[in-house]
């Protein structure tokens, strides 16, 4: 059984027996027929996964992982803002005419800030440190821009990234104030998985720990019978993960730069609403 399987199955059997509903009171998300979308939720979810065990990947049900590493690249490498481009349609109810999210997620990233080093974007800053100041604790980045939220057209729910390195280890924390369990919780553990991977093989240093701290962790209201139906599934063994190891460079990731060897995921046929 993957461990991100015994993560999601304990996590969510937790939400469902001790969390807290919010029918009480009014909620901003809604259903595509403008219904109310309610949650239950936990507080203060903490997993942590080793990736030099395993690669963190549900098999209760299919992640389109390749598609999650799209997006991620579309995030951290091109540093975009519009999804036009973007492979997926993911983004494209919060897009406007011309394809943008507003100031959110990569806009935050390409945003140069100075140093004693020079003009980098925070991204760039995270690669300079990790080759040359290794033992710094200051190597972060946060998109959550308090001066930009109104010109973003979704504030980001994973919004920031600690990263710390111990002897040739990296290890990060990964921070996030909202998580859909059933619809992006694997999804956002299986990109920062591999972003992790990612700037550990350009800096010289091998894939720790990542750190999934979730402020808010719910599931939706219409969700519940998904989540009951995934809870019976049996789960398989975690598939290999590999990465190009010809790929020194950053920006020379593409999606075809990662593999995942004997990934047998469990039959799932229910469509899974998302709310808005």
């Amino acid at each position: 059984m993957s461990y991100a399987d015994i993560r999601f199955i304990e996590n969510c059997r937790d939400i469902l027996a001790n969390g807290v509903w919010d029918t009480d009171r009014e909620v901003r998300p809604r259903w595509e027929d403008g219904t109310p979308a309610h949650t239950i939720k936990k507080f203060g979810i903490v997993n942590r996964y080793d990736l030099q065990k395993e690669f963190p990947i549900l098999t209760l049900r299919r992640t389109y992982w390749k598609t999650a590493v799209d997006e991620l690249l579309w995030i951290w490498q091109k540093k975009s803002n519009n999804v036009h481009d973007l492979n997926a349609k993911i983004w494209d109810q919060w897009a406007d005419e011309t394809g943008s999210i507003g100031k959110a997620y990569g806009y935050q990233l390409s945003v140069k800030h100075h140093y004693p080093e020079g003009d980098m974007d925070q991204v760039d800053r995270v690669l300079y440190d990790l080759r040359n100041n290794p033992a710094s604790r200051r190597i972060m980045t946060n998109i959550y821009n308090f001066a930009d939220l109104s010109e973003m057209h979704l504030y980001p729910c994973a919004y920031s990234m600690t990263f710390n390195v111990s002897g040739n280890v990296l290890n990060a924390i990964l921070n996030q104030r909202s998580q859909d369990m059933l619809a992006a919780n694997n999804w956002n553990v299986v990109q920062y998985a591999v972003l992790v991977h990612m700037f550990a093989q350009v800096s010289g240093l091998v894939p720790g720990e990542l750190v999934h701290v979730i402020a808010d962790a719910h599931i939706y209201d219409r969700h519940v019978p998904i989540i009951e139906k995934m809870l019976d599934q049996t789960p398989a063994a975690a598939p290999k993960f590999t990465v190009d190891p010809d790929v020194t460079d950053f920006y020379a990731f593409t999606r075809n730069s990662f593999q995942l060897e004997g990934y047998t995921p469990a039959p799932f046929e229910d469509k899974i609403p998302i709310a808005i």
